[in-house]
């Protein structure tokens, strides 16, 4: 019996043209559940208490080398914990200006062997 193939659902949920859920190729998957890690509140899922990494509560702090390396270690432990069997960090660097965080994030997918470089960025928009 053979292997069905692969099918990711796409974040957030919608439609694609033919009416049918949307879906997404392996690694834009991977880098969807990254973002939504990234950007999610702990406490914000329901039953998953410790879920998210609450990255936009720092795009108000005042910039200092010292938050940024707090900001850093925070993502790469909510990352760790949630999608370390997914991917593994490889670099993780935040950087602040004014009401904006970037966040460039260099991986590694394991299912796939690909290391993949992102940036995300937050804001106040």
């Amino acid at each position: 019996m053979s292997t069905p193939a692969r099918v990711d659902i796409s974040y957030p949920f919608g439609f694609d043209v033919t009416g049918r859920t949307a879906t997404a190729d392996y690694s834009s998957h991977v880098r969807q559940m990254i973002e939504q890690v990234l950007l999610t509140r702990p406490g914000e899922r329901v039953n998953r208490p410790d879920f998210g990494a609450g990255l936009q509560r720092h795009v108000f702090a005042p910039n200092s080398p010292e938050l940024a390396a707090a900001v850093e270690l925070t993502l790469q432990t909510a990352l760790a914990r949630t999608l370390g069997d997914v991917i593994e960090v490889r670099n993780l660097e935040v950087v602040g200006t004014d009401a904006t965080l970037l966040v460039h994030l260099e991986y590694l997918v394991r299912a796939i062997g690909e290391t993949r470089t992102d940036d995300i960025e937050v804001g106040t928009t």
